[in-house]
């Protein structure tokens, strides 16, 4: 049995991480409360562009794009947005475990993929796997702006117009809620759904649909791993909050087990003095 002095000291280190996990809970909300406001910002502009993006290539027969042509596909690039770190609960391993398990049942080859990772522990995950990692970056600020991934964006955006592969798809955590997101799959390229987002609106372009499309097409891509980054930033705030919150809870249990613990074998140690001063004095009687 654990001495009361071992208890003490448990119970005393116990509380300075249950303060330290509340202090990173209320910093994790901080976070996430400034983190939905950008996800939830940025969608009026993301069904914007879609709706825009489907009319000027649905509206007219004339109007081609190599990025919104299917081709025979020789090689797969997976886009997946992760944390720099951990503490966040299920968020990175989610994610993560589903990609993998994707891909070994889609290829059969190493070459037949390669990883964009946004995120330290997606970076690493893969590379201690031996999977190519063709673009990476890491570091990003809490609340990422689009100056931010621009350049991975547009290189992502170049490797697919350059055939280095010939199909991309998104990987990370959808926010629903503060308590739930869901690890979402997400076509990016070529840009073949486009017709769920068109609307019956009239636009007149000026120059020709071509020339807008071979601006938009590019910008328009690069703003949906902009938002998927924004939603994945808002799960990951999310889940830290709900990480700490359960690592706090259960910190106070521990702590109010510890002292019941500690009330009972001092309440022993006590008695058992107890019996040997009357033990004592019956002797020398």
């Amino acid at each position: 049995m654990a001495s009361l002095r071992d208890i003490k000291n448990r119970i005393t280190s116990t509380k300075k991480t249950s303060q330290i996990t509340k202090a990173m809970q209320m910093v994790s909300a901080s976070k996430f409360s400034r983190a939905e406001r950008n996800a939830k910002a940025f969608v009026p502009y993301m069904e914007k562009i879609q709706e825009v993006v489907a009319n000027i290539a649905l509206g007219s027969s004339d109007a081609s794009h190599p990025m919104l042509t299917s081709r025979t596909v020789k090689k797969t690039g997976y886009i997946v947005i992760t944390a720099d770190r951990g503490l966040v609960g299920g968020y990175n391993a989610n994610v993560l475990r589903g990609l993998y398990q994707t891909i070994q049942q889609r290829h059969k080859s190493p070459d037949e993929y390669t990883i964009i990772a946004i995120g330290r522990v997606g970076r690493d995950f893969f590379v201690k796997r031996g999977v190519s990692v063709s673009l990476e970056i890491t570091g990003l600020s809490d609340q990422p702006s689009f100056a931010e991934i621009k350049q991975i964006a547009n290189n992502t955006v170049n490797m697919f117009s350059e055939e280095t592969f010939d199909e991309l798809y998104m990987w990370y955590n959808h926010f629903v809620s503060a308590i739930q997101h869901e690890v979402t799959e997400k076509k990016l390229l070529p840009l073949t759904d486009l017709a769920a987002n068109k609307k019956q609106t009239s636009y007149e372009f000026e120059p020709s649909q071509e020339e807008i499309l071979e601006v938009l097409l590019p910008q328009y891509a690069e703003s949906l791993i902009y938002g998927a980054l924004l939603d994945g930033k808002a799960s990951e705030h999310s889940s830290a909050m709900t990480a700490m919150k359960n690592a706090t809870d259960n910190a106070k249990e521990l702590i109010d087990s510890l002292t019941l613990s500690y009330n009972r074998a001092r309440q022993a140690a006590i008695t058992q003095e107890i019996t040997e001063i009357v033990g004592g004095a019956a002797a020398l009687e």
